[in-house]
């Protein structure tokens, strides 16, 4: 089936859309149904959404397993129901300035998130617990026992800080959720703490500086100019190494047939070229076979 596009938009999101808002306003921009977001973003987060547009959409659960970029803002001497601003405040607690947790005191919270740590997932989330979302038994006044999951923390960075304010960034892997990492810790530092306001900068190694707003895009595609602003789906796996097949593996290519590593090229994934130069898939070599992982052409 031809679509009208094919391909990846990067998309800025605002505060007060929902992922599903920013795909829907997509749809009418560009009058096409096929589109799909790679990562929820909270309504009042910000920052990178790579939408994937067309025959990419076979890439979205490729892109909701990268990692992530983080700017984040938290705020001691609050909690919340929703650990950020906009739940009910459930604690507070005032900190003489003498007692107040210092750079060296955040700062060395860090080696225990670092790499990663078992998180428990907030209540206002969209975690399944028995088949319901965790948000919605909190809807219904509700609190259950939640079950940590692991969740990588590859960088922590303490950016700002001035009482009872402080400002980090975090680079992390699929299901971290950072206004839990900021009620963490506060734990460690036996205060309450909160986020305030978040930024996704990165995503599926898309940057805040590729990404337009849903204006941008309205006044690109109003202009004629939206297929400039769409990355191929080839621009996502530009950093696997290349493989071009000739002969019979185009043929067997074509068909996401298995391939023999007749090269003796070491295991991994690979971006793959047919004979005449088009990308066509993503493989997985393991010893002396080529699998496919996922096929775009």
């Amino acid at each position: 089936m031809q679509h009208k596009y094919n391909g990846v938009l990067v998309i800025n999101k605002e505060k007060g859309y929902t992922s599903f808002d920013a795909v829907s306003v997509l749809r009418g921009i560009l009058k096409m149904k096929k589109i799909g977001h790679t990562g929820t973003l909270d309504p009042d987060a910000e920052g990178v959404l790579p939408v994937c547009l067309g025959n990419a959409t076979k890439l979205v659960n490729y892109l909701t397993d990268s990692g992530k970029e983080y700017t984040a803002r938290g705020r001691f001497g609050i909690s919340t129901d929703t650990e950020d601003m906009t739940g009910t405040v459930i604690s507070s607690k005032e900190i003489l300035v003498e007692e107040r947790p210092s750079k060296e005191d955040i700062t060395g919270t860090f080696s225990y998130f670092s790499g990663g740590y078992d998180q428990i997932p907030p209540m206002y989330s969209a975690k399944k617990v028995n088949g319901k979302r965790l948000y919605e038994l909190a809807r219904e006044g509700k609190q259950i026992e939640r079950t940590p999951c692991f969740v990588r923390i590859e960088e922590i960075e303490l950016l700002s800080y001035d009482y009872p304010v402080f400002d980090l960034r975090i680079k992390c892997g699929k299901g971290t959720y950072i206004r839990s990492l900021i009620r963490d810790i506060g734990e460690k530092l036996k205060i309450p703490a909160v986020m305030e306001s978040l930024k996704r900068t990165c995503a599926a190694g898309f940057s805040i500086k590729d990404a337009l707003t849903l204006e941008e895009v309205r006044q690109i595609a109003g202009n004629g100019g939206i297929l400039n602003a769409i990355k191929s789906v080839e621009t996502v796996f530009c950093d696997l190494p290349e493989l071009r097949v000739r002969g019979r593996d185009d043929s067997l290519l074509k068909n996401g047939n298995t391939l023999n590593n007749d090269k003796g090229l070491p295991d991994g994934d690979y971006r793959v070229y047919t004979e005449d130069g088009r990308f066509a898939a993503v493989y997985t070599i393991s010893g002396n076979t080529a699998r496919p992982k996922g096929m775009f052409l």
